[in-house]
């Protein structure tokens, strides 16, 4: 239940393209200094709070009610309207939490160096933990009531109907959760559980050591993350990548047995919950939360492997594309061809709400409501995080970071972001609060669903084929990165595990191994092996952060595969409804277990053929782009 309360951490308008065309003349900030950034590019934080004397309020108000849900331990057995209360009151505390997190949270990432900032997120965090605390009693004596009981209390009682699935879910994990001691004792190491992640950041962003590596050209670039991205991505001189991929994963490698203790930790505190829960093993005790079958992430795993062969077909035609003797890992994210295409932030707004057109005015119009000024946070400033992301707040409207470069990668991030912005939008006007918040299973479906409709937009816009090429690699690489890379780490993380539930020691050399057979399995003999390569697994955040999580990128991506196949193929009749099936889906929140959700929109994960579909998929991108490549 706590899990919900705490945020952690979608009639075409006549002209409405045509609106957004006709402000491509407000050109991109030339500053870095947010302050002179206009306010048109910038999040406005009013919108959850008019000033942080209102949030200081909000932080107060928020204890008073957390003290009031505690003082309710002992009254649940007293009938369906007590725990009516007790979810009801759950419910203003969850509301509320999105507001006192995101309001400090938001303003942080767009100014990482304000120490004031960052002290008022510690506070609303030690806020936080100190009430997951106080509330360990909640579930272990709401499940001393009979399920039978409850049920007909939930029956009678229609103001309950809202928390039936919440309720229930929490009986079916009845044998997973320990007595309130328990839980009061498990609930004191959640501070203590974050500590591998907060020495891998520390050891990986304040203590790492990144040269600087001079490249042909004379220029100098730190092998930091940024840099090392920024060759790969952009260089054709093979000895520049290969420079910075030495200099980049040596500043890794130097610390490696440090990386190895620090996971080894990682990986004995998850044996450690999944055996104080009774699983019986931890990657049933991730997936149990959602009830996703063992059985998905093995099929998932297992489907991938068996269907590499358009993979390393891919990174052989890199290779003769490239006109390299011999390819590496460092090789594969060059653009095969270059295309000077701009894509202004004015620009994007339109070509991706038009893009959305076949899921209907509804969507195209709420959607045009986020790209009004105070949702969208455009530029790069000093000081500001890296990457994107959209962040809902209820009640409020999702927020979303963007470092726009005018790029086309940065277009389809853009409209990738979009897609999880629409989908809180649908969900929160369509779910009460308890059944509002979706889970990751599903959550980037929408979003690559979006990327996918734009990439069809811009292919049957242009008939220029280094242009068609260009957009067809993106898509390729899309399938490279989200499925193939995410399964080939969903398979570290299972075969890591694995070997600490059998009592087998983990070492530098038993992790290195286990990614020199993965990288073997994969890539065949596609790609040339680099003694440093085998240290993959000190640089990977999510394997420190958030363990068996990466896994749900690569079913998502197979999820709006095969939907927005349905969508856009077939008679009129059959793609409307597929249409309305997603946007059903995007709609029902968290209101069920994300595979029956799925199911209802069309899609089977425990299916192989769901899996083979994004594969075969692959397989036939890869033929239109040998086509492409051919023109020119």
């Amino acid at each position: 239940m706590q899990s919900r309360i705490i945020p952690t951490a979608g009639v075409v308008l006549a002209g409405l393209s045509s609106l957004f065309m006709s402000t491509t003349s407000i050109a991109k900030p030339s500053t870095r200094v947010r302050a002179e950034i206009p306010a048109e590019f910038k999040w406005d934080f009013s919108k959850i709070y008019p000033s942080w004397e209102d949030w200081s309020t909000g932080v107060t108000e928020i204890g008073v009610k957390m003290d009031a849900y505690a003082a309710l331990k002992g009254t649940l057995a007293n009938g369906p309207e007590a725990v009516l209360h007790a979810y009801q009151l759950a419910d203003e505390i969850g509301v509320l939490s999105y507001k006192v997190y995101r309001y400090p949270q938001l303003q942080l990432d767009v100014d990482r160096t304000n120490q004031e900032i960052s002290a008022r997120m510690q506070q609303v965090q030690a806020v936080f933990a100190k009430f997951g605390t106080a509330t360990a009693w909640f579930t272990p004596e709401l499940l001393s009531i009979p399920e039978e009981k409850m049920r007909g209390w939930i029956d009678a009682t229609p103001a309950l109907e809202p928390y039936r699935f919440t309720i229930l879910d929490t009986y079916r994990q009845q044998e997973h959760v320990l007595d309130e001691q328990g839980e009061r004792l498990l609930s004191y190491a959640s501070l203590f559980n974050s500590a591998p992640r907060t020495i891998y950041q520390e050891l990986s962003t304040s203590d790492i050591d990144f040269p600087t590596v001079t490249l042909s050209d004379g220029r100098e670039v730190t092998a930091s993350y940024g840099g090392y991205r920024e060759v790969l991505d952009t260089s054709r001189v093979q000895a520049d990548r290969a420079k910075m991929f030495e200099a980049h994963y040596t500043a890794y490698a130097k610390n490696k047995n440090t990386y190895a203790s620090i996971y080894n930790g990682v990986l004995q505190r998850d044996w450690f919950g999944a055996q104080a829960r009774q699983y019986p093993s931890t990657l049933a005790a991730a997936l149990d939360g959602n009830a996703v079958p063992v059985e998905v992430y093995e099929n998932l795993v297992n489907t991938v492997r068996a269907g590499t062969e358009p993979l390393q077909r891919y990174m052989k035609l890199r290779k003769k594309l490239l006109g390299l003797e011999s390819y590496h890992s460092y090789d594969g994210s060059v653009p095969l061809v270059e295309v000077n295409h701009s894509y202004p932030y004015e620009q994007s707004k339109a070509i991706v709400l038009d893009s959305v057109k076949p899921l209907g005015a509804d969507y195209q119009a709420k959607m045009a409501k986020l790209l009004e000024a105070g949702y969208v946070d455009v530029y790069e400033n000093d000081g500001k995080r890296s990457g994107a992301y959209s962040a809902g707040v209820y009640g409020v409207g999702p927020y979303m970071l963007m470092n726009y470069n005018d790029t086309q990668d940065a277009v389809f991030t853009f409209a990738h972001e979009l897609g999880h912005s629409m989908h809180t939008v649908l969900s929160n006007e369509t779910q009460p609060f308890v059944n509002a918040s979706y889970t990751i299973f599903v959550a980037e479906v929408a979003s690559t669903t979006n990327e996918r409709f734009l990439l069809e937009k811009l292919l049957a816009e242009t008939s220029d084929p280094k242009e068609r090429f260009a957009l067809l690699q993106h898509m390729i690489d899309s399938i490279v990165n989200t499925f193939y890379g995410q399964v080939l780490f969903a398979d570290f993380e299972w075969q890591a595990h694995q070997a600490v539930e059998q009592g087998q020691p983990v070492t530098v050399d038993s992790l290195s191994k286990i990614v020199e057979s993965l990288q073997a399995a994969y890539y065949g003999d596609s790609v040339d092996r680099d003694e440093l390569s085998r240290y993959l697994w000190s640089r990977i955040p999510h394997f420190y952060n958030s363990p068996y999580y990466v896994y749900q990128y690569a079913t998502c991506f197979a999820s709006s595969a095969a939907l927005f196949k349905d969508m856009t193929t077939g008679p009129a009749e059959e793609k409307a409804a597929a249409t309305e099936r997603y946007l059903t889906l995007l709609r029902s929140g968290g209101n069920d277990h994300p595979m029956e959700q799925l199911r209802k929109a069309g899609v089977d994960l425990a299916e192989p053929e769901t899996v083979q579909a994004v594969i075969d998929q692959m397989d036939e991108l890869v033929t239109r782009l040998e086509a492409e490549a051919a023109k020119f």
